[in-house]
Order: structure tokens, then sequence, then C-alpha cells
């Protein structure tokens, strides 16, 4: 006999509260129930049921009004529902009582997009931080978990935090959070040595930074061959990849692949994962990447933006990328925004050399040839010169070496001294 080992898919059922009150970004719309749907698609669940309440207000204690609540509690029941997400964060009271409600499985936005997050990461200091969200998400909501809790059940919403039972015992949890927290300061501090010794090699970085599935790995990955994996779905990537690329004079750059940004995410999750998203926010130059095939791309520019804003990298150089151009039946026409803007599609190799164009007009100082003459006493210095500029002729003269190059501002200043005015 035959037995499936696949894992079952839950069925879910999407609640949100249309307001009209709060800005569109932060309301429940089409938009991000469609999100949501896509992030529990992402989670392994499968949709069934999409139900939007409208009213003015958000109820404190069960967060939708007493007839929709009981709409929903005769679909879960008749319908085989194995979970129920909502489109916004739940309280610890309201998740409390809509679990006690239901009796199936309740998840808020965030707890969903943790829940991906911690499927998604792979490298420690990605483990780390979306243990320590999850810890610090849940500590409040723990008697109001139940069912979530149990991970008798498994599925969406128990990834991550162990095999503690985590409602019972609020004492590891704070001890594991304080551990966390050292881990990550530990790790946090060998990244800065990492920046001090690019910044020290003179290393330009530039962050790939945008809204999530805008493209930002494809494009990383058609840059620099560098495999990070680009699916169609929401956070496909997690860890900071960073790859080098040598531009056509020669030089070469950083480019770091950031985590995606999504509407409504939250404060804590900014907070939890700042130390991933600090590569943009210390990064020289932005390259944000925009689905211009969205018809919301002007919000998740917006998004986008705002996070970049409270992580300290707005006002940055940044080279707006409209990537997925071949979805378009008409020209595009991009708002002006960012210091370039670069129409591409990464699936079909257009517009790369349009990007890298832009890359060395924006991250890069242009080269100006000069003469320099080098002492016969400085032959480490002529060595240097050879290592990192690009030498067009060398003459040997009595009175120094004679050396023709191509070099940037920085270079410009450390050989001033030598230079051969006129030559």
């Amino acid at each position: 006999m035959l037995y499936s080992t696949s894992e079952k898919q839950e069925r879910a059922l999407l609640a949100g509260i249309h307001t009209n009150s709060r800005d569109i970004i932060n309301d429940t719309t089409d938009e991000s129930m469609y999100e949501l749907e896509k992030l529990c698609e992402t989670a392994g669940a499968t949709v069934v049921y999409t139900v939007v309440q409208n009213r003015a207000d958000i109820d404190s204690a069960t967060y939708m009004g007493e007839g929709k609540l009981e709409e929903i509690k005769q679909i879960t029941q008749t319908d085989g529902i194995d979970l129920i997400v909502f489109d916004d964060d739940l309280s610890p009271v309201q998740l409390r009582n809509l679990s006690d409600y239901f009796g199936v499985k309740v998840l808020d936005r965030s707890m969903l997009i943790l829940d991906i997050f911690a499927m998604r990461a792979k490298s420690t200091e990605g483990k780390i931080q979306v243990e320590l969200a999850q810890l610090k998400y849940m500590l409040p909501r723990l008697r109001g978990a139940g069912i979530n809790m149990s991970r008798t059940g498994g599925g969406i919403g128990t990834r991550g935090p162990g095999e503690t039972k985590l409602e019972t015992d609020r004492r590891h949890i704070r001890n594991r959070i304080s551990n966390l927290q050292k881990e990550l300061e530990n790790i946090k501090k060998h990244r800065e040595l990492l920046r001090k010794r690019r910044k020290k090699d003179e290393i330009v970085t530039v962050a790939v930074v945008g809204y999530t599935n805008a493209g930002k790995s494809s494009l990383l990955n058609k840059l620099t061959d560098a495999g990070v994996l680009a699916e169609d779905k929401l956070f496909a990537t997690l860890d900071p990849t960073m790859r080098k690329l040598t531009m056509p004079d020669g030089r070469d750059i950083m480019l770091v692949d950031t985590v995606g940004f999504i509407r409504k995410l939250p404060h804590h999750l900014i907070e939890a994962f700042k130390s991933t998203l600090e590569e943009a926010a210390v990064a020289d130059v932005l390259i944000h990447v925009v689905d211009a095939s969205n018809n919301e791309l002007e919000n998740h520019i917006s998004v986008a933006q705002n996070v970049l804003d409270k992580i300290g990298a707005g006002g940055k150089p940044t080279i707006m990328v409209y990537n997925k151009i071949d979805k378009l039946n008409s020209e595009f026409i991009a708002s002006e925004t960012g210091d370039r803007c670069v129409y591409m599609s990464v699936k079909e190799g257009k517009g790369i050399d349009d990007l890298v164009d832009a890359l060395q007009d924006v991250a890069l100082t242009k080269k100006l040839k000069c003469t320099v003459c080098i002492p016969y006493s400085m032959g480490t210095l002529v060595n240097r010169i050879h290592e990192s500029e690009e030498v067009l002729s060398t003459e040997y003269k009595d009175d120094g070496i004679y050396m023709e190059i191509m070099i940037d501002d920085i270079g410009y200043e450390k050989l001033r001294q030598y230079l051969v005015i006129g030559g």
C-alpha cells in the first residue's frame, strides 16, 4: 500500500477591515488582500475564502463585528478551514478572543510574515533575527495563542522558535531573547569590521532595494551570476547577499541584495531586521528596483521609501530601475525620481548596459587622464599604481618614472604631489 509523504496544504480564510479612514497603504484594500493571499501561498496554504468588512473602525476586542464573525465561523465549520489569517496585527486580547471563538488556528499579518521569514532564513544571522522577532512578538500574545502554539498540529505559524512549549515558559523565552540579542550584537560587530575593511579598500557599495518580488535577486543574478534564489514568491530571499561587480573601466563595486519591503510591515519587524537592512543604510548608492507592470507601483515606491527613511537610508544617490517592461503593452514613462532612471527587463536581458552606464556615472567618479612622475626610490608606489589604476604608458627618465594613468578624484588627491603639470 502506498502512502503520500507530502504535507497536506492548509485551507485558509482571509479576513480584513476596510475602514476608509486609514491611508491606502495601511487600510485593507483589494491590493492588501491580494498580497495576503500571496503570503499564504508562499507559506504553503491554499486560500479558499476572503472576507472583508466595511466598518468605521476595528473592534478592540474582536477585530470584526458580530455578524461577520458568525459568517466566518459558519464557513470554517462547513468548509474545513484550518487557518484564519487577519490582514492587520491582532492585539493579545483580539487573538485570544478570536482563537477561542473559532476553535481553529488564528494568525495575523505579522505572524504570517514571520513564519515565511523562518522558512526562508538560511544564514545564522537570519535565523537569529527571525527567532528573536517571533519571540518578542509572541511573548505578550501567548495566552491567546492557544491552538497556534500546539506543536502536535504543526504547519503555518509554528515554524521558528524550537520545540519548547512557549505558552507555559515565559522565563525561558525572556532568557532566550537575551541570549539571541547578545549573539546578534556579536554578528553586528563582525559585519561592521567587514564594512570598515571595504571602506579602507575604497570599495563602493551599492544596495539593491525595493518592494518584494520586484526582481532584485534576478537583477543581482543577471549582473554577477550570484546564484541567488529568484522565485515568483514574496520574500523569496531573506538573507543579504554580497557580490562583486567589475565595471568596464576595471574598478570593482560591491552589490548587496536586501530583504524586500511590503506594505503594513510593522515597526517591530523593521527593528528586528535592522542589522540586515543596515546594508542599505551604510551603502554609498541605492538601486531601487520597481515592478513597472504593477498597477500599485507608486504605492510600492512609497512603501519602500518610507522604510528607507526609517532606517536612515533616505536621501542617498539612487538609481531607479523600472523592471518587467516586457509585460507592458505600451510605452512606460516613470515619474521623475532618483538620480537616474533605467528601464529594464531583467528576464529578457534588456537594459543591462544602461544600468551599468548609470552605475558608472552615479556610483563611481569619472576618471581623468593625467601624468605623474614617481621617484625611483618609491618603487612600492609604482607597484600600487599598477595594481589599482589603469596605466596607459610608462617612460623612464633621469628624474623619475613617468606614468600616464586614468584616475578618479580619490586617486588624483593621493597622487597630487607627483602630478606633471601639462603632462
